[in-house]
């Protein structure tokens, strides 16, 4: 099996996990808020990399001089996308947040390709103009009115493309469990502080009615999607990978109406479906390349 098709394979089965993220989350962050929810979360997945960074020996990659400015810029960026997408729960639906995420298909293209000097092809140029008007369509449903939890979605969409720049160029020089073992030791004490200014103290009541959810969205979607993610990343290109995430909201939108009994809008439905023939558009082998 060549490199490529191994990281299509990852890119697949990370969708599958990614889709549930919206949902295992919100229902956390409805009880004990969108900090408590992330830092809860990142402890489960915290634990499995540090158990597989030990079974792999890895660990001593964390002072690696070399990779230090990748794994810190990675870890900036993740943990204020991240951020940004638990609190945008607390605002918006999960399968919003899936659709608009999706963007980051648009914004990876923007920041790569054209502002990296490559020409847009009429394919590319339709691209861009779908995925343009599918995010117009999710973001003002019927009404020139921003949804705070939406727009903080597509600043985190904004920022995707930055941190999985420099987590490509750290997976180049420690393994895959260094890079998530590293951005989540920085996130944890990030949220710790977050979490004592800015929510309120949560009671372990609070915690055994959403601990199922913390665990599943920590162990599968923080912790194995990532692993999936990072070595997908390492296989295809940033763009090709957040294309096949485009099966992210259709998993999102299934899960959120037989487990939240969420009906999709039919803003959300044709917005999504512009998004998605956008992206499949955008990732095209440009014509002016052959």
């Amino acid at each position: 099996m060549s490199e490529e098709r191994k990281g299509e394979l990852f890119a697949v089965a990370l969708s599958f996990f990614e889709g549930l993220f919206p949902i295992w989350s919100i229902i956390a962050v409805r009880e004990i808020g969108p900090i408590h929810t992330y830092a809860s979360s990142l402890v489960f997945a915290l634990i499995f990399f540090l158990v597989l960074s030990i079974f792999r020996k890895t660990y001593a990659e964390l002072f690696k001089r070399e990779a230090l400015k990748d794994l810190l810029l990675t870890s900036f960026y993740i943990t204020l996308l991240f951020v940004l997408l638990y609190v945008g729960l607390v605002y918006t639906s999960a399968s919003s947040m899936s659709v608009i995420l999706l963007l980051q298909i648009f914004f990876s293209y923007l920041y790569f390709n054209i502002f990296g000097g490559e020409r847009m092809d009429a394919v590319h140029t339709w691209g861009v103009i779908f995925m343009g008007v599918g995010a117009l369509i999710v973001l003002f449903p019927g009404e020139f009115r921003v949804n705070r939890g939406d727009l903080l979605v597509l600043i985190a969409a904004m920022i995707a493309p930055i941190a999985n720049l420099y987590q490509k160029r750290a997976r180049e020089k420690v393994s895959s469990e260094t890079v998530l073992l590293f951005r989540s030791i920085f996130a944890l004490a990030v949220l710790i502080v977050l979490a004592r200014f800015f929510e309120k103290d949560v009671g372990i009541e609070k915690y055994k009615e959403v601990f199922l959810y913390l665990f599943l969205s920590g162990f599968f979607v923080l912790g194995l999607a990532k692993i999936f993610w990072i070595e997908a990343l390492h296989r295809i290109s940033i763009t090709k990978l957040s294309a096949m995430a485009s099966m992210i909201p259709l998993f999102t939108l299934v899960f959120s109406y037989f487990i939240l009994d969420e009906i999709p809008t039919p803003f959300q439905l044709f917005g999504a479906f512009l998004i998605i023939v956008g992206s499949v558009f955008i990732t095209r082998q440009s014509s002016l390349s052959e």
